[in-house]
């Protein structure tokens, strides 16, 4: 009778946490590209094309940047661009912290390359079911000067996700 009892627990429980898991965030989409010989060249954009249908669910996206050890600078200029169905274009100029103010790498991972995830766009809700399209660019510059790096070395690859919020 003790042995069914603890089977029963545990079915429980199990069932439960699958349902939890099933309820909470995860995403929707998530893509990848590499950057050729990393070395990210300057007004070379990375797109990323996707489709929404949900124009209510509210999503949080996130740009994903993969690093190694020829990564020199503390933070990240990027120019996005997020193209609607109806050809509305949404331009931002961001900066991200690469590291901290001792120079330890902010990202993650066990190996020389890191992985950053840094937010673009919190709670966002989509006006429009259709195909939209996301483009990225880095916009470094050295201290000083006005024109940009025409390489940005170090960087391995470039991605886009986009999150369920809870």
């Amino acid at each position: 009778m003790e042995a069914i009892q603890k089977k029963n627990k545990f079915l429980s429980l199990l069932i439960l946490l699958l349902v939890g898991y099933s309820c909470t965030s995860g995403p929707v989409f998530t893509k990848y590209k590499t950057v050729p010989n990393n070395a990210w060249i300057l007004n070379e954009q990375v797109r990323f094309d996707f489709s929404i249908t949900d124009t209510i669910a509210k999503r949080n996206l996130f740009i994903h940047i993969r690093s190694n050890k020829e990564y020199r600078y503390s933070n990240l200029f990027l120019i996005t661009e997020l193209v609607f169905p109806n050809k509305t274009k949404v331009i931002d100029t961001l900066e991200y912290k690469m590291t901290t103010p001792n120079g330890k790498y902010l990202g993650t991972g066990f190996t020389e390359v890191k992985e950053n995830k840094l937010f673009y766009k919190e709670e966002k809700v989509f006006p429009f079911s259709g195909e939209y399209t996301f483009n990225v660019r880095q916009a470094m510059r050295k201290n000083g000067f006005s024109e940009g790096l025409k390489a940005l070395e170090g960087v391995t690859d470039v991605g886009f996700s986009i999150e369920k919020t809870k």
